[in-house]
C-alpha cells in the first residue's frame, strides 16, 4: 500500500491552525466578558485555558495520527483507500464507476506541492473519494492511469 507525502502533515497542521485560530479569539472575548460581568462563580480563562489544550492537541497530534493511519493502492479494477484514528474505513473505488477524476490543489498543498485526487463515482451517497497529500506530479499519474483504464473499459 501507497503511504502519503510527509509533507500533508505540514499541511494539515497550517489548515487545523487557522481553524483553531478563528475560533480561540471568539472564545477569548467571552471570557473576557464573563470575567468583567457580576458572576462570581466563573473562573477567569477558564474555557480559552481548555480550548488551547484541545487546539494544541488537535493541532500537533491529530495530524501526524491521520498521516500514519492514512493508505491508498490502485489495484488492477479499483481504487483502494484506509483511513481513520479512531473509526477505520476502508474504501474500494471500482473503476467502472468513476463518473469524473480531479486534481485539486489549494493554496496551502500548492506551496508544498501536493495536491488531492477527487474520484466522483455514480451513487447517491458518499460519491466523492479523496486522496490527499499527493505529490501533484503523483497525482497527475494516477488520474491518467485511472483514466486511460476507463477508456480501456468504455471500449
Amino acid at each position: 500500500m501507497q503511504i502519503l507525502d510527509p509533507a500533508v502533515i505540514k499541511v494539515w497542521t497550517i489548515k487545523g491552525a487557522l481553524s483553531w485560530g478563528i475560533l480561540l479569539p471568539v472564545c477569548t472575548t467571552v471570557d473576557v466578558i464573563l470575567f468583567f460581568s457580576d458572576n462570581d462563580t466563573f473562573l477567569p480563562g477558564l474555557w480559552t485555558g481548555l480550548l488551547l489544550v484541545i487546539c494544541l492537541a488537535w493541532i500537533l497530534i491529530i495530524p501526524k495520527l491521520r498521516y500514519r493511519y492514512w493508505r491508498y493502492e490502485l489495484r488492477d479494477e479499483d481504487l483502494y483507500a484506509i483511513r481513520g484514528i479512531w473509526n477505520r474505513v476502508q474504501t474500494i473505488v471500482p473503476l467502472r464507476r468513476i463518473q469524473h477524476l480531479d486534481v485539486a490543489q489549494d493554496l496551502i498543498e500548492g506551496n508544498y506541492d501536493l495536491a488531492r485526487l477527487v474520484v466522483h463515482t455514480a451513487g447517491t451517497r458518499s460519491t466523492d473519494v479523496v486522496v490527499p497529500g499527493l505529490p501533484y506530479d503523483e497525482a497527475v499519474q494516477l488520474r491518467d492511469t485511472v483514466r486511460e483504464f476507463i477508456a480501456e473499459y468504455m471500449d
